[in-house]
Parts: C-alpha cells; structure tokens; sequence
C-alpha cells in the first residue's frame, strides 16, 4: 500500500452501515460478491501501482506537467480517479439488479424499485455515466467547482468502459434524478452515502486538499485520454476475482496483504527505461548489430544519430534513403536516442503488411538482446497481428510466459498445462509475451511490439476502448516502415494518428525510400501541429493539378528531416554509402509469347531471372507459359493467395536459393525464373540476374529494382551469367505500341491509369532508343519519384489529354477515398480544459485486427478468411497432405481432423496455420453468398468455444483433388501455385 495517514486508515472507518452494504460485483455460480468500498480502494491501489511500477516516464511526465505540483498532484489525480470510477453503483438503477445484495441494502435504508419494475429505464443511467453525474454534483457542492470545469476529469468516470458519453446522454440523466436516488425518505440516505463514499475516498488517497487548487486546471484533451485509460486497467485488473477475492473469501485479508498477493500474480513486466548511448555511432551500431569486421556504419545511420542527439527534444523524423541502406537499423539507433530523452518505455514497429511484420519481429528480438537495460532482464514483447499466434518467434515467447488469468472484458487466453510450467520455469530474466498483455485490446500495451500498420491506425478510428490504443503508443517511439505504401484513405488516418502523436509528444521514425515532396511536407505539419487544409479539400485540389502537389525542385537525396511538437522542420543531407547501381530499363511489348522468346534469348548461359505481376492471375498466366517452355522445375511461383505455411516455407525457399552469397550455396546454377507478385517488392533480401516488371507506379518500380543485383558476386559481377552482367530491367504489361502507353486492366485496377502514365512517362529518358541512359541508383530515385509524382508535365506532348482525363479520375477517386475515410476518423485535438464528451461518437464500435476491421482503416476489398483442409474420400477431414513437419519434426501433413471431437492442440494449430485469405473477387456482392455456402460445413467443437485455434473460422474444405465451388467459382490448389480461381461454367 501507499504512503500516508488516509491510506493507511482505509475507507471503511469513515463509512457508515448503509454505504457499506453497497455492493459493486457479484458472481452468480458463487454468490460471492465484493462491496463497493473495497473495489474503490482495490482500484485505486492498482492505479497506484501502475503509476509507481509499470507506467512510462515520458506519460507520467506529460500528465504531470498539467497539473500545479507535478508529479505528486498526477499520481494522486490518478488514484483518485480510479478510486471513484464506480461511485454510479451507488445508484438505484444498479443496485437493484441483485434481488439478495439490494435486500440487505434496503435494509440499511436505500430503498429501490426492482430491477424489473424499474424496466428499460435502466438503460439511461449506466453506472459510468451515472458515476459522471455524482462526481460533478460533488465537486460542485463540496469544493466549489463551476460545471464548466468538472466534466475534464467526470468524463474519465463516464468513460471507462470505453465510450465517453454523449452531451444528450447527460441532459437525459439530469431529467431522470429518481435512477440516480429513490424518492421520497430513502433520498436523502442515497444522497448521504454517495457524499460519505466519495468524501472517504478523497480523504483516503490525499486529494481533499488538492481538488481547490485543481479548479483552475485546463487538462489537455491527451491527458484525460491516458488518465481514462489508466482508470480502465485498473479497473479490469482490480475486477478479476483471481486476483481481488470477492467477498466473503475476500474479506479475511488486509488491504496490503490482498494488495501485494495480487500485484504479485498479475507480475506485469517493468517498462524499459532506456540509457541514451553515449559510444560513436559506429560503435554503436558494432555492438547492437554485430556488424560483421571492418564494416563500417553507412552515412545515413550516422547522420540518423546524429540528427537525433543534436534535436533540442525528440520528435518526427523522416529518414528517406535507397533500398539496402539500413534504414531499419537506423530507426532502431534513433528509437534508443528518442527513448532515452523522451522518457519513452518501448517501441514499435508499424509495418505494411503481417509479412512485413512476421519478417522484422526476429530482427527486433534480436536487437533487444543487445540493448542496455533489456537484454538481460524481463520485458513483455508483442508481435501485433491477427494470426501472430502462429508465428514460430512469437509462439516460443508466450511459452516462456506464466499464466494469468483473463481480466476485465477481455478474452481468455489459453495456455495448456504443459506450457504453463515451461513459462513458470523460464520467464524469469527474458522477454516474454505477458499472458495478460496478449488480450486482443491490452496487446499493444506490451513494451516492445512489431505489427501491421493497421495497429497504428486503429488509433485514429473511433472505436470502443480507443484510449486504450492512444495509450499503448503513448508511451513508445513509433517507428514507421513503407510509408511511400499508404494511399489517401490510409494517410487520412495516418495524418490524423501523427497529430495525436505530437500532442502525446511521441517519439516518430518514418521510414521511405522515399516521398512525394507534399506527402513529407502533410506528415511533418501533422505532427508539429500545423494542419491547414482539409483532407478533402486536399484532395480536391489534387484533381485541379496533381495528386500530390510537390515542389519537383527537391534534388538532395538521401534526405533526413525532422521537426518536435510545435517546431520547425531540420534537414540533413547526408551522401548515400558508396554502393551504387547502373539498371538499364527497356520496354518488353506484352505477350506471354514475346515474354517467353526474350527469356530464351536472356538465359541461354543460365542465370536467374524475376518476373514480377501486379495481379495473381497473371502470375499464374504467365508461369503456366514459362513452365511449358522451360520446364516446371525452372519456374517457381510467389503471391499471396497461398496458405499460411506454404507462403511461409515460399519465403524460406526464396531466401535460400536467391538471398545473400554469404547466406547461401543452393543458388541453381542452370536457369531460373521466380513469377511473383508484389511480395517480392519489399522485406524479401533476394536477389537476381535479371528483371522482368508489369508497368506500376515509379516508386514501386525503383523497389522492385532493389531486387536486381542487390549483392556483388564476384569482381565485377562476373559470377554472374556474361550477358546478365549488366543490371537490367524489362518494363511490360503494357502496349507500348499505341499512341499513348495502355496498361493491362489488371494493373489500371490496382494502381489506377494516372500513376502508371507518370510512371511510364518520366522514365522514357530511360527507355527510349538511341539516347537510353541507365538509371542510376541513388542518384536517379529522387528525381524519378518527385517526377511521377509531382505538378509539372511529363511525357510528350500528345500524352497530356489522356494524362488530364486520368488525373480527373484519380481526383475524383481521392476525394471519395477522403470522404469516406473522414466518417469514422477521429476529431482533432481540442482545446485543453474541454471535456471528451462524444469522443467517438458515431463511430464504428468494436474493431480488432480482422479482415472487417482492416477495412475500416483501409480501402481495401479483403476476400474472406478461411481455414484450408482436405475432405478425404471416406467424408473425413484432414491437414493438407503436403505440409512439410514443423520445427520440432512432428507430422502435420494428412493428420485427421475429427468432426464430432475437439482436435488436439497440434492438430488445430496446424489446421489454423493452413489459414488463406480468399481473393478480392469474394467481396461485395459475391462475399454473402460465399459465406453462406461455407458455413454449411459448421463444427460445433471447432468452430465453437472448444479449440481456441479454430474458433470462430470459416472452414474451406477441398476435395481429394484439392478442389471445390465456391459462389460460382471453381476454386483449385496446389502447393507449387496456390489458389487459382475460375468462373463456374456449371453455375447459374
């Protein structure tokens, strides 16, 4: 327990009999309950705790500076609010919902109706709102606060179950006093005990002298949310009734001793609390990189760092830099540099896609294992996606994790038996996956996470318990990875997010290879505050010009800027390494035949070539081609229509043969051809002799080129075929023969025309015969992208009309993507002192890291998920038959699935594992019918509550030809291919 005279005396000697008698949880199996005086001190403990033990310097700090004397005056505010939060128990329209515990209160005098005479009514007066009411009578009456100040720390009670009330809710309350106390005799007892509960607990946690001096206070909007979502957790925490008892168990222990048992139970890992390296940068990066000797650090890492310590405070930086430059490395240098100074407890990770995020999470346990102050000792660590469970990393760290039970609203999250003694054995002195930290809304509370961007933009989306997510990056530095990948509906969230986060003085690495001059110059002024125009008048404007209105006389590159909350951008120019690339880009006319003969031509020494398309049919079109021409063995297929495991053991077979010389030895030494789709553009370290690109936007097409001789081999390239000694890039999927470039509509449908026309059109100095330059990596990427997506005009003169009626398309196409983002996105921040009355109101409810939820934050047509197995001849279901045996060598290939039983852990897990997300044709009007069909195949014992692995999924049952029909469509897979989908010629 606390400090102080009031704490140590409790609440309860300050109460009388009726006050003690209300209750605030009841269990109906045990008829245990706990009474509301206990639950206030329970919470407000927690809350303490919290603060003292697990909170982040940096939030303590912000909350802190709002308030007269610092840190003393937060911790208090803090406990207090947690103490109070459920003082609207002490309501009528609580109270009588428990016919046994509202006896034994009318017999202390509080009287009330029965819950069924008091019918729908009830309804107005939710214990959070009606504790809002209570709490601004009180400060009113007894310590002279004017309402126009009460509702900045009421709103923390109406809104800790996670949506703060709406200015009508209220007023409907104000017209319903009798929810709030019964008429009549009993009133002035409901009215007495409301007034002793909330004197008590202001005694009792030391801000009696304190609210007079607090009147004056203007909380910043940030503060009430992180003070809101402190109050949540203490709340859930001191709600579990494995770590709280409820009466009468409970009542045997002291307040300290049932205090410290449960602080102990829960054992939340401490926050990292960082030391700001002091070493050269060089040293630096040596000794958390194991740089391999004589490497040296790369200009932009050093100039990174070093723009990070000259910054007077942390804020936004933004490293753009070429592929291959260590950009990740960098971010991690910096995030240590920002923690340090900004009092920040970890970091995250944002990354485009749950690939990206799979990829970066061993590199992040990796780099916290060399870092001061973690490795060594117990951190909680996340990988934040909706199938990280399956991650082989990840599902080692929630071994090492001991058990806690499920708290508060949260789901429960199972851990075998087996797994539970291995994490009592080992979680001392490792970083773990908290057992509590890993509920689908506490996730990104753990210290150090790696995920998808989506978990970041969830942030500006409103939604139930969205303080909890402001909260989870409130106290990290954010580090952004891709953020060239995000288009408009993505940036109005993402633009939203970075404000929020300059205002929580939040530590920001964005990473890109690099931006559009307005799309840096969007994220800075977001950040520091500076907002203008709206998204959608931005937009608009786009469609009067361009789609980015960038200023093309940007021409330093690499680029490093940065700007602190309210401050004024820093630049830094730093020399790209010395490693530069020459890539000549030739036009290849469309055609799988023309494709096929050049390659014949290309690899008649051998060498290994990578044929990216923008669309899967026409990866599946084109290996189909290529494998008649050269063999199936010479052509392997990449995209992402493949099962969790077999994308897996894809990205495992790439790496292997095409990944680094130093890395590998099984690089097939005749000829080669990779057909992939876009994930080969990004986190994949290959390699290859020779490129073959669809036409797609200029910055993607550089990307893609990152993959084009990344590595030396041999002096000169000369371990390399002789006629792909020279790096170069063939541009097709396009009809270069016509008057103005005509992009394969699968490629119009995913990037739109106006991207590709600039595209094409700023490379034709590279591509047209004789006066063909190479393009010459660094120094070419800047000026490539400002180009494509700037302003001025590209491209010969007879290309404006086509290139003014796509831009008219592209325009209008933002605006809708802005309007349509902004109906759920998050307002700005508002005034300090002003209440979040209707913070997320009209918002979107619950969202979580599913395909539905992604949606909400992007503007995407996400096909359905669903589970892959194998319907045998006999009617049996089984894993697929082909999947390699895990780690540990165990089987998973054809291990049957039983119908009328749960499947065994391992059975489900790598059923689960087998999960695919079905392509965007299954969305829109096809996606009721498709879950229709599917959902006649429905397994009580998988799909309920029995196996956590497989509840709730959509099952997707092949045949023994590994085929079946779908909503009209023939759906086949293999585990060379994927899923290839066709229209049903029998359907009607």
């Amino acid at each position: 327990m606390s400090n102080g005279e009031g704490t140590r005396l409790g609440m309860l000697p300050r109460l009388g009999g009726p006050a003690r008698s209300v209750w605030a949880k009841h269990d109906r199996d045990t008829d245990g309950w706990l009474p509301l005086w206990r639950h206030m001190e329970d919470s407000a403990e927690v809350a303490r705790l919290l603060w003292d033990r697990w909170l982040p310097a940096g939030v303590r700090g912000l909350i802190a500076e709002a308030l007269p004397r610092g840190d003393s005056d937060a911790r208090a505010l803090a406990g207090w609010l947690a103490g109070v939060h459920d003082i609207g128990k002490a309501t009528p329209a609580f109270a009588c919902q428990v016919d046994t515990l509202a006896d034994a209160m009318r017999g202390r005098g509080l009287e009330m109706r029965s819950a069924k005479a008091m019918g729908p009514d009830r309804r107005i007066a939710p214990h959070g709102l009606a504790g809002q009411v209570l709490l601004g009578e009180w400060l009113a009456e007894r310590h002279g606060w004017v309402p126009a100040r009460t509702g900045q720390l009421t709103v923390v009670v109406g809104g800790h179950h996670g949506v703060p009330p709406e200015y009508g809710q209220i007023k409907a309350l104000y017209d319903r006093e009798e929810l709030l106390r019964t008429p009549g005799a009993s009133g002035p007892v409901w009215r007495q005990v409301q007034t002793e509960l909330l004197d008590a607990c202001a005694e009792c946690f030391g801000v009696s002298g304190r609210l007079g001096d607090w009147r004056t206070v203007r909380l910043p909007q940030p503060v009430q949310v992180l003070l809101t979502a402190l109050v949540i957790l203490a709340d859930w925490i001191a709600s579990s009734p494995d770590l709280f008892p409820y009466f009468p168990d409970g009542a045997s222990r002291s307040g300290r001793e049932r205090l410290d048992a449960a602080w102990r139970g829960l054992d939340l890992p401490e926050p990292w609390r960082a030391e700001e390296p002091v070493e050269s940068v060089q040293e630096l990066f040596a000794s958390r990189f194991a740089l391999p000797a004589g490497a040296k650090v790369r200009p932009v890492q050093e100039a990174a760092v070093e723009l990070a310590r000259e910054m007077e405070k942390p804020g936004l930086m933004i490293v753009e830099a070429p592929m291959g430059e260590g950009k990740t490395e960098a971010a991690l240098a910096v995030a240590e540099v920002f923690a340090a100074r900004s009092g920040a407890g970890g970091v995250f990770l944002a990354l485009p896609t749950m690939a990206t995020g799979n990829a970066m999470f061993p590199r992040l346990l990796d780099w916290l294992e060399r870092v001061p102050g973690v490795s060594g000792t117990r951190r909680s660590v996340h990988l934040a996606h909706s199938k990280a469970a399956l991650n082989e990393d990840f599902a080692d760290l929630m071994a090492r994790a001991g058990p806690v039970a499920a708290i508060g609203v949260d789901e429960a999250v199972a851990m075998p038996p087996r797994r539970q003694a291995e994490g009592r054995r080992r979680a001392s002195g490792e970083l773990v996956a908290h057992a509590w930290l890993r509920g689908r809304k506490k996730a990104m509370l753990a210290s150090f996470v790696a995920g998808t961007v989506d978990q970041l933009l969830f942030a500006g989306l409103k939604s139930r318990h969205l303080m909890l997510r402001h909260f989870a990056v409130a106290g990290k530095v954010v580090v952004i990875d891709e953020a060239h990948a995000y288009d408009t509906y993505m940036s109005v969230y993402l633009d939203r997010v970075l404000s929020w986060l300059g205002a929580y003085r939040v530590p920001v690495v964005v990473l890109s290879a690099t931006l559009p001059a307005a799309r840096r110059r969007a994220l800075l002024d977001a950040y520091a505050g500076r907002n203008g125009a709206t998204e959608v008048e931005a937009a608009s404007s786009a469609s009067q010009a361009t789609a980015s209105q960038a200023s093309a006389s940007q021409a330093v590159y690499p680029l490093l800027t940065a700007v602190a909350p309210g401050g004024l951008p820093q630049v830094r120019c730093p020399r790209a390494s010395a490693r530069t690339a020459k890539v000549r880009v030739e036009r290849l006319a469309e055609g799988l035949d023309v494709l096929a003969g050049r390659l014949e031509d290309e690899l008649v020494d051998g060498g290994c070539v990578l044929v990216i398309r923008n669309t899967v049919s026409r990866v599946l079109e084109t290996a189909a081609a290529l494998r008649a021409r050269f063999g199936a063995e010479n052509v392997t297929v990449a995209h992402s229509c493949f099962v969790d495991l077999d994308r897996a053991d894809k990205d495992r077979t790439l790496l292997r043969l095409f990944g680094p010389p130093e890395k590998t030895g099984d690089r097939p030494a005749g000829r080669h051809i990779v057909v992939a789709s876009q994930v080969a553009e990004q986190s994949l370290d290959v390699d290859f002799d020779l490129l073959v690109s669809d036409l797609c936007p200029a910055d993607l097409l550089l990307q893609r080129m990152g993959r084009l001789h990344r590595h030396r081999r041999g002096p000169d390239q000369q371990d390399r075929p002789s006629r792909l000694r020279t790096a170069r890039c063939l541009v097709t999927g396009t009809d270069w023969a016509a008057e103005v470039p005509v992009p394969v509509r699968g490629s119009v449908a995913v990037y739109g025309r106006y991207a590709l026309l600039r595209s094409a059109a700023v490379f034709l100095p590279h591509l047209d015969d004789p006066a063909r330059r190479p393009v010459e990596l660094p120094t070419d990427i800047d000026p490539l992208v400002q180009g494509a997506y700037g302003e001025g005009p590209v491209g010969p003169d007879h290309w404006q009309g086509a290139l003014a009626e796509a831009c008219e398309q592209l325009g209008r196409h933002r605006v809708d993507q802005a309007e349509r983002a902004a109906v759920f996105r998050l307002g700005d921040v508002g005034k300090p002192g002003r209440p979040l009355f209707g913070w997320v109101a009209a918002g979107v409810g619950d969202t979580d890291d599913t395909a539905a939820g992604r949606a909400q934050v992007r503007d995407s047509r996400d096909g359905l998920d669903v589970v892959v197995v194998q319907r045998r001849g006999d009617g049996s279901l089984a894993t697929l038959p082909w999947l390699k045996p895990d780690a540990k060598r165990e089987r998973r290939a054809g291990m049957e699935l039983p119908q009328g039983a749960t499947p065994s852990r391992f059975a489900a897990r790598t059923a689960a594992s087998c999960g695919l997300r079905l392509p965007p044709r299954f969305s829109g009007e096809t996606l009721d019918r498709a879950i229709e069909e599917l959902e006649r195949l429905y397994l009580p014992h998988w799909q309920g509550k029995d196996s956590p692995w497989l509840s709730d999924q959509l099952i997707l049952a092949l045949d023994e030809d590994c085929q079946t029909r779908l909503a009209g469509f023939v759906l086949r897979y293999s585990p060379s291919d994927g899923l290839e989908v066709t229209r049903d010629a029998d359907d009607r």
